[in-house]
């Protein structure tokens, strides 16, 4: 039977043929390597859960040197076009181009198919070294947006006409000139936040939340200092819970409210109750405490929606505290359209290209994300169950095994075929 693309059907859920074709780029640097190596754990955990039933057709699109090399082209119309008629994809690591045009193809891909959420599961598997003393309290996943703040590339360079006329604009503001300290060598960045992208994004994590009975979603923000932009975050994320999701949450906007109206401890009553009943709790940090909460009450948090540089922050941080970001997975979903690109969340490291030694864990991890998206969960808990006893044995490449004692050290392709081996 021939392979089959995935399709959003009319009730906005994914249509998943068993014989499907996904979409895939290698990556530069190391990407070929932990792609080969991604590749044959995802192509094994499917064939032994599902005895042929269900099968991947891997179909390859370029993008970065590949891409440049071939097609003179970063990231060719053509790869956009087969990422959007296939919807779920899969990327390795790709190159920042030097020079003008394309800032960064992550970010290029993310604003050209609306991936507005980016999601970062964080958790630590048993034997990782951390450098935290509890890495097991870290469970989280981060829901950041993925389309606006500062990445949406609103720039103007000190001294160009831009830059020059934006500063007329504020010279006719009110006080304004007294909060640019050097306007005449000041470069300038625009952060556009709004509702609607803030709303969808707050909306995927409460709905990520109650699907997998989680018990908090933590709106992170800078709002005490940026009001009208990370503060308004807040407002709509609060406001949306409440309008949306009714008595299935509550909120401390709710407790507020009820601390004013009463007092503290009826306030704090409520908050008991709504935690008793399962009620999703919605609450909010400040961004540079959430830093510390990181390290400090990690088992607090659950679910959290941010704000792109804030997420950026996050999920790198929290990423350290359960063995680094080569462990660290990413997806980036627009959950109206279905359209999903997943992606391994470190960078090329070019000096270790086809070497056959890095740790592929990033990009299969994604891939588990992956299968979980489409459904095929028997799958993903295969290769997650048999990377943790894989890890546990000490069975390790390089980054790992120079911080453990009594390890094995394996090459990526080696660290590949253990995982398997330990598919159940």
């Amino acid at each position: 039977m021939a392979a089959e693309k995935i399709v959003m059907n009319g009730e906005g859920k994914l249509t998943v043929p068993d014989h499907v074709t996904i979409p895939f780029i290698e990556g530069d640097g190391i990407g070929p390597d932990v792609w080969r190596a991604s590749k044959m754990v995802l192509d094994a955990a499917v064939e032994k859960c599902y005895n042929n039933k269900r099968r991947i057709e891997w179909l390859e699109m370029l993008a970065g040197e590949k891409a440049f090399n071939q097609t003179g082209e970063w990231l060719p119309a053509a790869t956009l076009d087969i990422a959007r008629e296939y919807l779920v994809s899969i990327k390795g690591p790709l190159t920042t181009p030097v020079g003008g045009g394309i800032r960064s193809l992550n970010v290029a891909l993310r604003q050209e198919l609306d991936l507005y959420a980016c999601v970062r599961p964080v958790r630590w598997f048993h034997g990782v070294p951390s450098p935290v003393v509890h890495p097991e309290n870290v469970d989280m996943v981060i829901f950041r947006e993925n389309t606006e703040d500062i990445y949406a590339g609103i720039e103007f360079a000190s001294g160009t006409p831009e830059a020059e006329r934006l500063l007329k604009f504020l010279q006719g503001e009110p006080g304004m000139m007294k909060k640019i300290r050097f306007p005449d060598s000041s470069g300038f960045g625009i952060k556009p936040v709004s509702k609607d992208g803030s709303e969808r994004l707050i909306r995927a994590a409460i709905l990520y939340a109650l699907e997998h009975h989680l018990p908090t979603v933590t709106l992170v923000h800078k709002g005490n200092i940026m009001k009208y932009t990370e503060g308004a975050f807040k407002i709509w994320g609060y406001a949306l819970a409440e309008r949306e999701f009714g008595d299935k949450v509550y909120t401390w906007q709710q407790w507020e409210n009820a601390k004013k109206t009463h007092d503290e401890d009826t306030a704090n009553k409520e908050l008991k109750q709504a935690k008793a009943h399962g009620k999703l709790i919605i609450n909010d940090v400040i961004a540079d405490n959430f830093l510390q909460q990181i390290l400090l009450a990690p088992k607090d948090y659950s679910v959290v929606a941010t704000l792109n540089l804030n997420g950026d922050y996050i999920s790198d941080a929290t990423a350290a505290a359960v063995g680094g970001i080569g462990i660290a997975p990413g997806a980036n979903i627009n959950y109206l359209t279905g359209h999903a690109v997943f992606e391994a969340t470190h960078g090329t490291a070019p000096r270790f290209a086809d070497t056959d030694t890095m740790n592929p864990s990033s990009l299969l991890l994604s891939g588990v994300m992956m299968l979980e998206y489409i459904g095929w969960h028997e799958a993903a808990v295969a290769i997650t169950e048999a990377l943790g006893v894989t890890i546990m044995r000490k069975r390790v490449t390089i980054d790992f095994y120079n911080l453990m004692h009594d390890a094995t050290l394996l090459k990526t392709s080696e660290f590949a075929h253990e995982i398997i081996k330990n598919i159940k």
